[in-house]
This record gives C-alpha cells, structure tokens and sequence, in this order.
C-alpha cells in the first residue's frame, strides 16, 4: 500500500492534478485531500520577445582632401600640370595656373580612373596621378616658360644691354643696370650653337625671312653673323621641346614688337651661361 501511494504522489506531482486518499488507510481516520500544485512554465507573449539589437553602421568615410582647385597657383599646379602632359590629358602649360583647361583634364583623368569627376585635384587623385608618372624636370616644368631669371651678369650692368641667360633661358633688356622687361628665350641645338660672349645689334629686319632656312624671323635683331634674336612661332606652340638653328628664340610676340621698337643698332648683346 505505502509504495503504491507513493507512486500515485509522483503521477501528481508531474500532472498537477489533486489527490485524494481512499476513506481509509488501515488506520481509519479519515484524510484531508491533499492538493499539490506544480508551477507551469509560462512563455511570454510574442510582443514581449527581446527585439535582436540592430548592428551599428560602419561611419562613412570622409571625402578625400583637395589640394588644387580652379583659381589656385603655384609651383605646385605648375608639377600638376606636367605630369598630367605625361599622360597626354593636358597638351598646354605648364604655366603655374590652375584655369580651365586644368579642370578639364583633372575631370577627365578622374573618370577614366572611376574617381569621383570634381575637377578638383584630391589627395586620391595626386596619389594615382603620382604613381602613372615620373618627377618633372626643370624643362618640363617651365616647358611653356615662366621660369625666373637668375642674376644678370657683371658685364649687363651698365648701358644699353640685351642679357641672355643660357642657364635660366631668359633675356633681359636693361638699362643702366636695370631691368625694363625680362622673357623666355629658347637657342641652338647641339649641331647649331648659339654663340656665346659679347656682341652688339648691328641690323633690325621686321619682316625677315631666312636665306639659308627658308622660315620667317620676324623682329630680327642680328647681333652675330645669322644669328639673332627675334620671335618663333614654333617655340610659341611647342616649347623647348624644339631648339632654333642658333638664333635666340622669343615666344612671346607682344613682348618681342616691344624689344624690337626700344633696342637700338649698336645696343651691346651679352649671351653668357
């Protein structure tokens, strides 16, 4: 009898149910029901699950730094520029000024590359630019001119004086020891020096053409055999990246009508390095 009990407590107690004894046990009293209540296990309603935490969003980067942008000068622009001549997207300059036609070929090199096209040169840009090229020489930075003039030489200091620079390929025309203008100038190529030392103009011809070349020398000033200092319109459109047969070339055709209406036949000549 005890272990049935027993066994009928364990039922209870895992079904939750109420147990009653028979009327008696064999001791005939008579036994209070005894009720045992198992908890339940309660879920919790579907609006009070946890809500999964949502996964925060990696911050957006920051937009590259600009270096350059249209207006900004500079010898900084002026690398920018020759390096994009390197890639054949700028075919002017270098001159230093970041105008429009930089804009231009900043935006088109940025899209053939998948770069945002701002026209603005970016850090991300400078970086790529960089790595498809090599560091500009001298000659390609101021390919265009634009490059300072060093000091003149002792011999340009006094009277009436054209001072050409072969180191700096510039000239001078000065008076009395002082500068009135200063240009680019471009000479000979290895095969056709330009001479160097002291001369002086001996003949002015506007409207010259070479003899021995065929090509025009307009604002001749001969100052050495053929050789003389007038304007190019090949160094106007290509630089130093050509050379003349020995004369001294001026691209600048304002500043050459200038010289030429101001320097005088017998005005010394001084081509030094």
């Amino acid at each position: 009898m005890g272990r049935s009990f027993a066994a009928l407590l364990v039922l209870a107690l895992a079904s939750g149910c109420t147990v009653q004894t028979a009327d008696g046990d064999g001791d005939g009293k008579r036994r209070l029901p005894v009720r045992i209540e198992v908890p339940k296990r309660s879920t919790p309603p579907a609006d009070d699950d946890p809500k999964p935490s949502a996964t925060p969003s990696a911050p957006a980067a920051a937009p590259a730094a600009v270096l350059w942008s249209r207006g900004d000068s500079g010898r900084d622009v002026r690398e920018l520029q020759a390096r994009l001549r390197q890639v054949a997207w700028l075919y002017d300059g270098p001159t230093g000024s970041y105008d429009d036609l930089t804009e231009r070929a900043v935006e088109g090199f940025q899209g053939k590359r998948g770069l945002p096209r701002t026209g603005k040169t970016d850090t991300v840009t400078w970086k790529r630019l960089v790595n498809m090229t090599h560091e500009p020489g001298k000659w390609e930075l101021y390919l265009m001119g634009g490059q300072p003039a060093d000091a003149p030489d002792a011999r340009c200091l006094t009277g009436r004086v054209l001072c050409i620079s072969k180191t700096s390929r510039t000239l001078r025309w000065m008076i009395d020891g002082r500068t009135v203008r200063t240009v680019p100038v471009r000479f000979g190529s290895v095969g056709t020096p330009t001479r160097e030392g002291v001369f002086s103009v001996y003949w002015k011809s506007r409207h010259h053409v070479s003899t021995l070349y065929d090509s025009p020398m307009p604002y001749a000033m001969f100052f050495s055999g053929g050789q003389a200092v007038h304007y190019s319109a090949d160094f106007a459109a290509h630089g130093y990246a050509g050379a003349s047969h020995g004369c001294v070339n001026v691209r600048d055709e304002a500043a050459i009508a200038g010289l030429f209406a101001q320097v005088r036949n017998g005005d010394k000549v001084v081509v030094h390095w």
